[in-house]
């Protein structure tokens, strides 16, 4: 574990009140919480210091830039549409901060335009530039050769032209409905005969199906040059409008509010309720506009009154318009020294050699640190199942997973074999719900039992279970998670794995199935910790146990890694019990509402954050609790959504050395970071470690590599 430095404790009285808020004490200093969306901010900027960072590789640099683009388009679509919503209805509630939506939108707002400000110096003075020096080289349509100039306006006749379709905007034409995030060209035109009439406008609504990123150069190993479509669709709009000439043209595109309002409640049909909500989308409410700088004060204009936008929502870009095309860019460019060294999640020669996975399982249990160790034995636990003549049952989760997920294919292939297979598909993942509809209807055609899970709450936790017959009588195995089930993303982020066939566990996940399938208003739990039922409760009691211990002078400390803290009782909490002297170390990688080192309130809690190669995504808790130290992993943050409004699942790891693992291992490494971690200030800045003199730099993920590595040379040992 990380170093405990001696807390400081406070006479004051803690008393344990099962999910009940105790008021800290601060003495002279005023409680004080950090606001939701300029903490998210705050870690946005942390994404774009990555893009900015020359140690980090070119191409993988232009990812981080992407990513940045990505979380914003994101934010728009569900915080500042929620806040936009709050302000115009009924004024809305206070934040934890104690600000008005308006307040919030006012603050955010001016802390975007200097991120986005920031984003465009790093791609036009620092990302192109460096690229370009590579023989990369990004070009605008005034900046082409002839011969280049030649290429794209053929590229355009061949690839482009037949698939747009100009929309006039006039009398006979309304303003064309503009979709959510695509790119669009807003043209204005002339008839040079007749100089005196104004101009006409018209959009060019751009396919999804074309490469917004178009590379001339064919040669992936030599210099490249690359143009982005809307230069190219600007350079040759005159070709839509024959007779007319050309005097302006922008690229543009519309954020809309894109959050799923859906009472499941009065729904009689969940999954065509969400289908038809979905079709609605298209047509949220604006909530931004960025349009090309150069963009005429008439376009802007006209752009504005029929998105219904003011101004302050607008975003001028002195660059190409969504960045999170620069995604493309490495797997275009065939630059290997340019790119993260590659790693390939290792196996472990146990899991390998043993007949089956469940014979695995069944000397004892298994811990995967991903991606440092495959994704694959979670892939088998499902696929093995289908196939195995010794499986009655199998019984699965699925929030979100990949297109092409062998988890689905595994579960069609078990029903059509005669197993009893039961999924709960969550329809409300957000931005996965199309996705989610067609699985539902793939496994369901094929025999599965699809379950959407408890009315008015999402199914957010990560549960697989097998049901074997063996020699000695039935056993469960099952698999528990902190990530979801989908093989893409394991690559991509950080997350662990339990399978275990312990009996008092496996049992605790069949009751959670069967409250998921049937009907359960109390359930109880006594080695899980499940929400809505006692998740948040739990939380409470053992952050106030740890207080308890601290004042009376037993050992005390909470360490934590989650990816959001936002619940107010959990925050005050947790102020109380730095305040009775609990040391209190989080790891927390985005929002955090909790203000860190406050004289008098937070001075034993430290907070930090790791952004890295990979996405840091494991839950992870840790109490002291005077001599039997408790340890959960699972799918749940500190938020108020998470205790109340999810089914969520902490689990808890009770095997000695993997155990050790997570405690003197995983924790400690990503405190000992001086890298890719940054601490949080009480002012909600990130600033780096301070490195001792002769300090080694030190980066967990890159140390997490090298230890998978040494993993799958070495044994599993057998469970004490």
């Amino acid at each position: 574990m990380p170093p405990s430095p001696r807390a400081k404790p406070r006479s004051t009285k803690i008393t344990a009140k099962t999910g009940k808020s105790i008021t800290p004490k601060a003495g002279g200093s005023k409680i004080v919480y950090a606001n939701r969306e300029m903490s998210w901010l705050a870690f946005n900027r942390r994404v774009l210091d990555q893009a900015k960072n020359e140690a980090n590789p070119l191409l993988e640099r232009t990812k981080f830039l992407a990513i940045v683009s990505s979380n914003l388009d994101e934010f728009f679509e569900i915080r500042i549409a929620g806040l936009l919503q709050q302000k115009d209805s009924t004024g809305g509630e206070p934040s934890i901060d104690g600000l008005s939506p308006r307040e919030q939108l006012k603050r955010a707002f001016s802390e975007i335009r200097k991120l986005v400000d920031e984003q465009y110096a790093c791609w036009n003075d620092l990302l192109v530039p460096a690229l370009a020096r590579e023989k990369i080289t990004f070009k605008t349509a005034s900046q082409l050769t002839a011969a280049e100039r030649a290429w794209v306006q053929d590229y355009f006749v061949k690839q482009v032209h037949p698939v747009l379709t100009p929309l006039a905007i006039d009398q006979s034409h309304p303003f064309p409905q503009i979709a959510n995030k695509t790119l669009n060209v807003i043209v204005t035109v002339d008839n040079p005969d007749t100089p005196e009439v104004e101009g006409l406008t018209a959009v060019l609504p751009v396919p999804r199906i074309l490469p917004r990123l178009v590379q001339i150069t064919p040669d992936k190993r030599g210099p490249q040059t690359f143009v982005f479509l809307s230069e190219i669709i600007k350079l040759c709009a005159g070709e839509l409008f024959p007779g007319y000439r050309v005097i302006s043209a922008q690229a543009f595109r519309v954020t809309r509010n894109s959050d799923l309002y859906i009472d499941d409640e009065e729904a009689e049909n969940l999954l065509k309720k969400i289908e038809e909500e979905l079709r609605n989308l298209r047509r949220g409410a604006a909530v931004r506009l960025e349009i090309e700088a150069d963009a005429p004060a008439a376009v802007f204009q006209l752009l504005c009154e029929h998105l219904q936008l003011d101004e302050d929502r607008v975003f001028k870009l002195g660059g190409p318009l969504n960045l999170v095309r620069m995604m493309s860019l490495s797997d275009l460019v065939d630059r290997p020294d340019l790119k993260f060294a590659p790693f390939a999640p290792c196996e472990l020669p146990a899991l390998k050699s043993a007949p089956s996975i469940y014979a695995a399982i069944h000397e004892g249990d298994i811990l995967l640190h991903h991606p440092y160790d495959s994704f694959n034995p979670v892939v088998e636990f499902v696929k093995q199942g289908a196939t195995d003549p010794a499986v009655l049952a199998i019984k699965q989760t699925l929030y979100r997973t990949s297109g092409d997920s062998p988890i689905i294919g595994a579960l069609i292939e078990a029903s059509r074999n005669g197993k009893q297979v039961t999924a709960l598909i969550e329809l409300k993942a957000r931005f996965d719900e199309a996705n989610n509809i067609k699985w539902a209807k793939e496994l369901e055609e094929a025999g599965v039992h699809v379950v959407f899970g408890l009315v008015g709450h999402k199914t957010h936790c990560k549960c697989s279970m097998i049901v074997r017959q063996e020699a000695d009588g039935i056993r469960r195995y099952v698999h528990l998670g902190t990530g979801n089930y989908n093989p893409k993303t394991a690559r991509l982020y950080t997350d662990l794995s339990l399978l275990t066939c312990n009996p008092e566990i496996t049992a605790e996940v069949a009751q959670l199935f069967n409250t998921l399938t049937g009907f359960g208003r109390t359930p109880e739990f006594k080695h899980l910790i499940v929400a809505p039922f006692n998740l948040h409760s739990r939380i409470q009691e053992l952050i106030a146990n740890e207080a308890t211990n601290a004042a009376a002078g037993k050992p005390a400390r909470i360490i934590a890694k989650m990816n959001k803290l936002v619940d107010k009782v959990t925050i005050d909490n947790l102020y109380a019990a730095s305040q009775a002297g609990v040391q209190i170390d989080l790891i927390v990688r985005a929002t955090c509402c909790l203000v860190p080192g406050v004289k008098g309130l937070s001075e034993n809690i430290r907070i930090r954050n790791l952004v890295g190669r990979y996405l840091e995504h494991p839950r992870i808790y840790y109490f002291e609790n005077d001599t039997a130290p408790l340890l959960f992993a699972g799918s749940s943050d500190w938020m108020t959504r998470n205790f109340f409004r999810r089914v969520e699942a902490l689990f808890p790891i009770y095997r000695p050395d993997l155990r050790d693992r997570v405690l003197q291992e995983i924790l400690p490494s990503e405190f000992k970071d001086n890298v890719d971690a940054c601490e949080l200030q009480p002012d909600g800045t990130y600033l780096p470690p301070v490195r001792k003199e002769g300090e080694a730099p030190f980066s967990a993920q890159k140390h997490f590599m090298a230890l998978a590595a040494q993993r799958a040379t070495a044994p599993l040992e057998v469970a004490p």
